[in-house]
Formats: structure tokens, C-alpha cells, sequence
């Protein structure tokens, strides 16, 4: 997901993303256990869009704690 989109995203819908991407990870890793190789190139994508989405709520955060001061 490029950073521009995640950018626009509400609240709910950054924590609706990082939850869906978490579930992807999850599956693509269970579906490794098995033995299945399908889905491993996306593993990266997806810890880097969680790594994104969890940037950009940290810096509404802190903008919001700064402009509360």
C-alpha cells in the first residue's frame, strides 16, 4: 500500500488495515507450516504496510499531544 493512501485512511480504518495485513501474515506463515509456499513474496509487503500504518498513527499521536500543549 503506498504511504499517500495510508496517509488519508482514518483511526478506524489504519487499525482495520494493520489487523487485515496481520491476518495475511498469519495465514501465509500457517499455510508455511504445512508445507505450502504460496504467498511468501508478500510476506515482506505486508510487515512493511504494517510498519507504515503503525508510523503514521504514531505521528497523529504526537501531533495530537503537541497541539494539546
Amino acid at each position: 500500500m503506498e504511504l499517500d493512501k495510508i496517509r488519508t485512511l482514518t483511526d478506524e480504518e489504519l487499525k482495520t488495515q494493520e489487523a487485515s495485513a496481520a491476518e495475511q501474515i498469519f495465514r501465509i506463515r500457517f499455510a508455511k507450516s504445512l508445507g505450502k509456499q504460496d504467498g511468501l513474496k508478500n510476506l515482506r509487503s505486508l510487515k512493511l504496510d504494517i510498519a507504515r500504518i503503525k508510523t503514521i498513527a504514531r505521528e497523529r499521536t504526537l501531533a495530537a499531544s503537541k497541539a494539546g500543549k
